[in-house]
């Protein structure tokens, strides 16, 4: 498949398989994220894997919108590892660096055959005491996935595109 039909094909996956991801599947998924551009390359990255009654328990607690999967992705960054501006106070690369990585783990795992949603829906905060991250570490989004149900289908928004000269200016 090449990238133009991946990227129009995939779409947030909610009604997956009663199954988690398999270890193989997850090491290609995880190595495209670790293949991700970060600022300055610096990584400050970390993708949870959560595939435990208990851990996803946690999440399902935390959001409603975990659709059954059997295998959540809970992406953050570290504030201490993350590119900070020298040319302005407060501009930081953390969330950026975070859903570059999430993409890339997106699209790879659409090619593969696994299905996933980017989720925001949650207090981040209180997600991120509930799994008992370090201090240092914020939540930035949690990813649902695992292989689509046999009637998993896009929303009907998902084929609503604006035109180009909406979302493009030239400058």
């Amino acid at each position: 498949m090449d990238f133009k039909d991946l990227a129009v094909s995939r779409f947030s996956v909610r009604n997956f398989q009663d199954r988690p991801v398999s270890e193989e599947d997850m090491a290609v998924i995880l190595r495209a994220a670790n293949a991700a551009p970060t600022g300055n390359n610096f990584q400050p990255q970390r993708i949870y894997v959560a595939q435990s009654e208990e851990a996803l328990a946690k999440l399902n607690e935390q959001s409603r919108c975990v659709f059954g999967a059997k295998t959540v992705l809970v992406f953050a960054y570290n504030t201490d590892e993350e590119w900070k501006n020298p040319l302005e106070e407060g501009v930081h690369s953390g969330e950026q660096d975070v859903s570059i990585v999430a993409t890339h783990v997106m699209l790879q795992a659409w090619e593969i055959g696994v299905g996933c949603c980017w989720v925001n829906y949650f207090a981040n905060s209180k997600l991120e005491k509930a799994l008992g991250l370090p201090a240092n570490e914020k939540v930035v989004l949690i990813m649902p996935m695992g292989y689509p149900a046999p009637d998993a289908k896009p929303l009907p928004l998902h084929d609503r595109c604006r035109e180009l000269c909406e979302t493009v200016i030239m400058l």
